[in-house]
């Protein structure tokens, strides 16, 4: 089973958004079959199977066994993986171009860099899981609370300058067996969910994340503007290079 998997044909994403079959997928992080499933999922065991098929044909449950039961065939099957991100790629049609009014200021911008970020990583990682090799990747994630809207302002610009300079000393376009690589940097307020609290606590909290660890928020999280940079370049089909791109056993 995978750690992870991503979903880019549209069917498939169609069959994982179903309320029913995801609850299958989830249980099926152990193996188990229509029978052993159909009680908790509250449906018979010939409806069980027949959203267990859908799944099966396309990629996101696979048959582990099959056991005799009387006059009967018990197939147990467990998710091809234990998690499931689906890419952009499942919308084509529709899916953000970050290639279309680049703005270093616009969440959109940023929000189409994610896209991109998931579609590209999904097809690397599928090639890589085909060739059986690791993906060469590096990501940091953190977290950052500035006292002030300024203060993230100055940050950002800094950031932007130092990030400049260290790309500068490593890009080499002239280097002979050379590998392009997508660097994006992002910095965007976080999400501040609620938490349960006793009647009468005024306890609360604030938290910055973000990709590579930038980020920080009010309780809205709207208290000035926000800034990315980037700097993108194509990958080869799996990315797999260099001494992180290790042979799996």
């Amino acid at each position: 089973m995978l750690e992870v998997a991503v979903i880019d044909d549209p069917a498939a994403a169609g069959a994982a958004l179903d309320p029913v079959r995801a609850r299958l997928l989830a249980a099926l992080a152990e193996p188990g079959s229509a029978s052993t499933l159909a009680t908790p999922v509250g449906l018979s065991r010939q409806r069980v199977n027949y959203h267990l098929r859908a799944l099966e044909r396309h990629g996101l449950v696979e048959l582990v066994e099959e056991r005799r039961r009387g006059n009967c065939t018990e197939r147990v099957l467990r998710a091809t993986a234990a998690s499931y991100v689906i890419s952009p790629t499942a919308l084509p049609a529709v899916a953000p171009d970050p290639g279309r009014s680049p703005d270093q200021r616009s969440a959109r911008w940023l929000l189409a860099l994610g896209a991109r970020l998931v579609r590209e990583i999904g097809d690397l990682l599928t090639g890589a899981t085909a060739a059986r090799q690791r993906l060469a990747t590096f990501a940091i994630d953190s977290e950052i609370r500035f006292a002030s809207a300024a203060d993230r302002a100055a940050f950002a610009a800094e950031l932007g300058k130092t990030v400049a300079a260290l790309v500068g000393r490593y890009h080499d376009t002239t280097a002979a067996g050379g590998r392009s690589h997508r660097f994006v940097v992002a910095l965007h307020p976080s999400v501040t969910r609620p938490e349960r609290v006793a009647v009468g606590s005024n306890a609360g909290s604030e938290a910055g994340e973000g990709i590579l660890g930038l980020g920080t928020a009010g309780p809205t999280g709207i208290d000035g503007p926000t800034s990315a940079a980037g700097l993108t370049s194509a990958a080869g089909p799996t990315g797999t290079d260099g001494p992180t791109a290790t042979k799996e056993n």
